[in-house]
């Protein structure tokens, strides 16, 4: 009896020894890509996808979990509604002027000028003897837009507004409300 259990234990050794030296272990599902998957850089090409890209655009109506749904809707009435319903929940402290001048320089000071008076660089491209853009981005100094509403401005930075796109996906809510105090801090009214 124990002549059987060497026997088998010795049977058992031997065959399980791996005689491929440079595998040493067994794949599952090994044959169908499950095991070895494969990786695909952002921009390159894709057979999984209809489109052949890897990089996809997230599925309609998709919500970042860290940002709520804007509640208004790009129409006239609701920048008014905004105006009166949004509060600015940050104080013109010396940090947040700085982060909306920061975020101004980057996103709106191309348009709107350093100064705000609407004679940002894209103001002044030509060709041909044509500019390039010929409809003027609003003077942010102008009395008008100093007495707008907060929430009023922040909705035209989040909408957009006649030619002046939205920058919701651009800029986060925080930086937002950010750049309205820069706005309304350091643009003397003219």
């Amino acid at each position: 009896m124990k002549k059987y259990i060497i026997l088998l234990l010795m049977t058992a050794a031997l065959t399980s020894c791996n005689h491929h030296q440079e595998k040493t272990y067994w794949d599952y599902m090994g044959n169908f890509d499950m095991y070895y998957s494969k990786a695909y850089e952002s921009y390159s090409p894709n057979p999984v996808f209809k489109d052949g890209k890897t990089l996809q655009k997230p599925v309609a109506g998709t919500v970042s979990r860290e940002v709520l749904p804007y509640p208004f809707k790009d129409k006239f009435a609701d920048k008014i509604k905004a105006g009166k319903l949004l509060q600015n929940p940050f104080q013109p402290t010396k940090e947040n002027l700085e982060r909306g001048k920061i975020k101004y320089d980057v996103y709106c000071a191309v348009c709107h000028g350093k100064s705000g008076k609407g004679d940002g660089h894209l103001t002044k491209l030509e060709k041909n003897g044509k500019k390039l853009y010929p409809a003027i981005p609003a003077n942010l100094t102008a009395g008008f837009i100093q007495a707008k509403p907060d929430g009023e401005i922040y909705h035209v930075i989040t909408m957009g507004s006649a030619i002046m796109g939205a920058h919701a996906s651009q800029i986060k809510p925080d930086d937002r409300w950010k750049i309205v105090l820069y706005i309304k801090n350091n643009f003397k009214v003219k």
